[in-house]
């Protein structure tokens, strides 16, 4: 896929295959294409050549199918301000046309699983930094997708909470979810992802296996990243 805006080239033929159920990590500095990519896959950019398949539906001309296998949790934080966290839940799940009974028992069934139950009425507002990142992956996973892309989900959360995130992400992927994860803590992409790609000013400088490219380079996935993006 390729995006320009005007003069300006910021995704440049890049090329990339996610296997169903695979954990892959998207990396690369600020500016280097990461979001714009996201954008494109999800229908938020539109591309200017090329074509993006979510298990196996066209994004641009079979958008309705392919954007229902999507969830997605962004960086930043995009809540309706007037509604309680509940709220929130089965509005976004109305955009899936899950039916209202459903709808209610699977915000219910997240809120519960993400430890806010007892903060169901409140406006997001009034949460916590945490509780915030936490109601963003509920929302992503309100209508049971099959790919969930998460946009820095741990950025602005403090230890023990990067680690509960861990651990529920590398339960969703066990259990068959595709997860597609951007992220400037490399650490945590050496923690969580099979497969990394690396992208500088817009195009991919590496695409392998995260083992083969640690054992090519015979250091750490910071020393790798570092030489990389800055050659």
């Amino acid at each position: 896929m390729v995006k320009r805006y005007g003069d300006f080239t910021a995704v440049d033929d890049v090329s990339l295959r996610v296997e169903a159920g695979d954990f892959f990590g998207f990396l690369g500095p600020n500016g280097a294409g990461k979001t714009t990519t996201i954008s494109a896959i999800v229908g938020l950019a539109r591309i200017t050549s090329g074509s993006i398949e979510v298990f196996g539906y066209d994004n641009v001309t079979q958008w309705r199918e392919a954007r229902r296998f999507i969830g997605l949790a962004p960086q930043e934080y995009n809540f309706d301000r007037y509604l309680s966290i509940r709220d929130v839940l089965i509005f976004q799940a109305g955009y899936y046309g899950l039916a209202p009974r459903l709808v209610r028992e699977r915000a219910d069934e997240l809120l519960e699983q993400f430890g806010l139950q007892r903060h169901a009425k409140l406006e997001y507002t009034k949460l916590s930094g945490g509780m915030k990142r936490r109601l963003t992956l509920a929302r992503a996973l309100v209508h049971d997708p099959k790919i969930l892309i998460l946009d820095e989900p741990t950025a602005g959360v403090d230890v023990e909470l990067r680690l509960e995130l861990w651990a529920l992400l590398r339960r969703l992927n066990a259990e068959g979810m595709t997860i597609f994860l951007t992220t400037h803590y490399l650490e945590e992409a050496e923690a969580l992802c099979r497969n990394i790609g690396i992208i500088r000013a817009g195009r991919l400088v590496a695409l392998e296996p995260t083992r083969d490219l640690l054992a090519r380079a015979g250091r750490g996935l910071q020393d790798i990243f570092l030489e990389l993006t800055r050659a």
